[in-house]
């Protein structure tokens, strides 16, 4: 099968699948993480089929809406892409992309699987969560497992396993520390590096203005 035919279907699937999804995790996000995909794999020696598949099922059952478990995404994409008779070791390159693409995972310490369309769809997802719609996603979070949105006697937490990290209940501004604020050193490519630094300044100055609201200085 052509390759522009099975991510038609790939693109169906995912659609499909996350029809219900929380708003920060439903279709539009796998479409601006594709997005960016496509637009960083132009500046990186990759494979853009396996870029754009990895892109695409990235997120096809984040383990946070499956009560952590981490094996659901892997094998719901296995079991597309092999009904879909993609070469068996671009499902396997794919299926570590999702193993191996969240920040929790690099919370373990040295991350066990490489490849640079790995580092291209980390960085793509790694945008999508900071600046003006990573804030947004954040707080939609938030309030979907209904948590504070700040609360000054809980601080963040800046040394949190994995699994401290997937248990946690901390206000969404904790988030922000614990996380979001740390991706921009974290991006693996130029052009993901150059991407960050706008939105991460964006959410430094959105957080200044929270605090000065929050304090009734504004």
């Amino acid at each position: 099968m052509p390759t522009e035919d099975i991510l038609k279907k790939t693109i169906t699937f995912v659609k499909q699948t996350l029809a219900n999804a929380e708003g920060g995790h439903d279709w539009f996000h796998i479409e601006r993480v594709y997005k960016n995909s496509m637009l960083i794999a132009k500046s990186e020696p990759v494979d853009e089929f396996v870029v754009a598949l990895g892109a695409l099922l990235h997120d096809i059952a984040d383990s946070k809406f499956y009560n952590g478990d981490e094996s659901v995404g892997p094998k719901l994409a296995r079991e597309f892409l092999f009904k879909q008779n993609v070469d068996s070791a671009i499902i396997e390159h794919v299926v570590q992309i999702i193993k191996n693409i969240s920040f929790k995972s690099g919370l373990e310490g040295k991350q066990k699987f490489k490849s640079a369309e790995l580092d291209v769809v980390q960085d793509a997802d790694r945008l999508d969560a900071i600046g003006a719609i990573g804030i947004a996603r954040t707080f939609n979070y938030g309030g979907f497992k209904n948590r504070a949105i700040y609360n000054p006697e809980i601080p963040p937490n800046l040394n949190m396993t994995k699994e401290a990290y997937k248990a946690s209940t901390a206000p969404t501004i904790n988030h922000f520390y614990e996380k979001l604020l740390l991706l921009k050193d974290k991006m693996n490519t130029k052009t993901g590096k150059s991407l960050a630094v706008k939105r991460h300044e964006f959410m430094q100055a959105y957080l200044q203005q929270f605090y000065a609201e929050w304090n009734g200085k504004v």
